[in-house]
């Protein structure tokens, strides 16, 4: 660490992590939720993030991702085989890891429609109907929210996740916040509320609520994917409840510890004065503005389209329209044994060599198709892809013209 070819402050964090592991290596196992001084600075992230909110690192486990503590969560809740499954709320449209976790783990899902026309926000009334149908079939204990949306890019209102977070109190819900896209929200008349404040602000029986929100190195402006570093917190959940998630977690012994390490980067990032700040900042906000120029970019080259709407991206890093397709395209893809959008995307792939996922694979309302596509391309590569969309598209409706 005698160097002088890294930052003063690079080395001493490194120092500082290193002197938390085993062995002064991350080559050794750590303590089953995490190296303990990585847990002490995701606490004050997240202290800093809800402005002053105390979060304590007895109530923080790092994790090998996002995924791995949402599993972990979710196992926690599973029934013993025999009883009435456990049922969770996941909104539709979603990403997949919560519905294929809840078909391996044996539990009922219970879809809530996201209103795509009020930009995807969630509908106190739709919860209820989800929850009320699903009570024949299960024992609902969880709702999961995603914000900002994973696939379809919507940042909540302060007053849409109060209306969840009161829903969620009076079902006796436990919330399970998906919030690693925090450090992504573009449009103008939004920002990040973590449901962890919101819910300590509102007070009363509604701060008692029992919550589990994550976070991940894989998103916002960082994209370390591979590293496999993350956060659950977990608050108001009873130690008995505790004590079986710690047993449950030291069988896998511990996370990625270069994963940890991410997160702990992540979490205390260079300060202003700090010998690294000046170029982490603008690395930074060189990534984050290129995110809001290409989800504009998107928005509107896809709202340009006949038969294509799009709301608008307010945050993540997707684009989620809808597309109206012809009814000669919809018997085609009937024919073929296809839904209509997977033909649609696949078409797609074959002629522009343009790959998106099909809305049927997060799912819809049924009688709507939509597909998914990323705003990562360098904004010139993005552009090339609008392009080929718009030529493909023309051509897909003229192919299939009703007329």
């Amino acid at each position: 660490m005698d160097t002088k070819q890294f930052p003063a402050d690079a080395v001493e964090k490194a120092q500082r992590i290193l002197s938390g592991c085993g062995g002064g290596s991350i080559g050794a196992y750590s303590e089953s939720p995490g190296v303990e001084v990585i847990r002490q600075d995701v606490a004050a992230y997240i202290t800093k993030r809800d402005g002053g909110i105390s979060a304590s690192l007895d109530n923080i486990m790092l994790t090998t991702g996002a995924s791995d503590g949402i599993k972990s969560m979710l196992k926690l809740l599973k029934q013993a085989d025999g009883a009435k499954k456990t049922g969770v709320m996941i909104p539709i449209p979603q990403y997949p890891l919560y519905s294929a976790t809840l078909s391996e783990y044996n539990m009922h899902q219970i879809g809530y429609y996201l209103d795509e026309d009020t930009n995807w926000s969630l509908d106190i009334k739709e919860l209820k109907r989800a929850v009320e149908e699903a009570r024949q079939y299960c024992n609902p204990r969880a709702i999961c929210v995603i914000n900002p949306g994973n696939p379809t890019g919507q940042v909540l209102t302060r007053e849409n996740i109060e209306s969840v977070i009161k829903f969620a109190s009076q079902e006796k819900l436990i919330i399970l916040s998906d919030e690693v896209y925090q450090d992504n929200v573009y449009a103008a008349d939004r920002q990040f509320h973590s449901f962890k404040k919101v819910m300590t602000e509102l007070g009363g029986e509604y701060a008692q609520n029992e919550l589990a929100s994550f976070h991940s190195t894989s998103k916002g402006y960082m994209g370390e994917c591979g590293y496999r570093g993350g956060y659950c917190e977990y608050v108001n959940f009873d130690p008995s409840v505790v004590a079986m998630l710690a047993k449950s977690i030291s069988a896998k012994l511990c996370p990625s510890v270069s994963g940890q390490v991410a997160m702990a980067v992540v979490a205390a990032p260079p300060q202003p004065g700090d010998p690294s700040f000046e170029l982490f900042n603008q690395e930074k906000t060189v990534v984050l503005d290129a995110l809001k120029l290409k989800a504009e970019m998107a928005v509107e080259s896809l709202n340009s389209l006949p038969q294509m709407k799009c709301n608008t991206v307010q945050g993540a890093m997707y684009a989620f329209p809808q597309i109206y397709l012809p009814e000669k395209a919809i018997a085609k893809a009937k024919s073929e044994g296809k839904s209509a959008d997977f033909f649609y995307a696949y078409e797609l792939l074959e002629e522009k060599g343009l790959c998106v996922v099909p809305g049927s694979g997060f799912g819809q309302r049924e009688g709507t198709y939509h597909f998914r596509m990323t705003i990562l391309p360098p904004p010139e590569r993005l552009e090339e892809f609008l392009k080929r969309l718009k030529d493909f598209h023309l051509g897909f409706l003229k192919r299939y013209s009703d007329s």
